[in-house]
């Protein structure tokens, strides 16, 4: 994660995605993408550590979790979901086993679950 995304603007980025989609509508996408940032650097201050890569895509990914550091390629323990889940699962709006069993993320790896760190309290 290139920068720390600051606790105001994560939370009043996060507001406005709720806001938006509670309204039916699309958030922007500035929002949408510091909200995500936001939650993927909350992950990493409650789970730091180098074994399992968090991606979500377009907006970003991180390492979390302690273990064994992958340095090349493809790690061994990857999750993936688009924006709307990663919040939604961050923020307790979803579980992790319903978007597992929907299909709404890809987890691979022995230390990929990572439904014992959620929801986050942002």
């Amino acid at each position: 994660m290139a920068r720390t995304i600051d606790t105001g603007d994560g939370r009043a980025a996060l507001a406005a995605v709720t806001a938006a989609e509670a309204a039916g509508g699309k958030p922007p996408r500035t929002d949408l993408a510091t909200a995500v940032r936001y939650l993927l650097q909350l992950l990493v201050e409650k789970a730091p550590g180098t074994s399992v890569e968090m991606r979500v895509p377009p907006f970003g990914a991180v390492q979390v979790v302690e273990g064994p550091r992958h340095t090349r390629g493809t790690p061994p323990n990857v999750v993936e979901t688009d924006p709307a889940t990663w919040i939604a699962l961050a923020t307790g709006d979803l579980a992790w086993a319903d978007a597992a069993t929907a299909g709404r993320l890809r987890a691979s790896g022995t230390r990929a679950d990572l439904s014992p760190l959620l929801p986050l309290r942002p």
